[in-house]
């Protein structure tokens, strides 16, 4: 089963993304905050990392460079969900790896679509 890290700090997406990627088959773990998500990655890599931009502490753009700037997670693909919609937000996450970038409110099939694209 093919497994994904939600790394969003509202309850609300949480459990949207967690519902969709759940029904398509995912195993889902989710938190709320950087240090978590650093903390899960290293225990145990998942195939697939949801991440929203907007995080307490450290921002989702900070920690999507430092994961693909380390050899032993550069391959999980990233995909960020965020309400910054700008071509400029658009433009960071591509040149910090983001293999896709979806904005808030995102469609339930083209996330769904995506997420199944890339953890394959």
């Amino acid at each position: 089963m093919k497994t994904a890290l939600i790394v969003e700090d509202s309850q609300t997406d949480q459990n949207f993304f967690s519902s969709h990627l759940q029904k398509a088959g995912f195993s889902v773990t989710a938190v709320s905050t950087v240090e978590e998500a650093e903390t899960k990655v290293k225990a145990n890599k998942p195939d697939l990392i949801i991440l929203d931009v907007i995080l307490p502490g450290q921002s989702g753009f900070e920690l999507c460079r430092e994961l693909k700037s380390q050899d032993e997670t550069k391959n999980i693909p990233i995909i960020i969900c965020s309400t910054k919609e700008t071509n400029v937000d658009k433009m960071w996450g591509d040149m910090l790896g983001a293999n896709a970038y979806l904005v808030k409110p995102v469609d339930p099939d083209e996330f769904v679509n995506t997420a199944k694209k890339f953890a394959n």
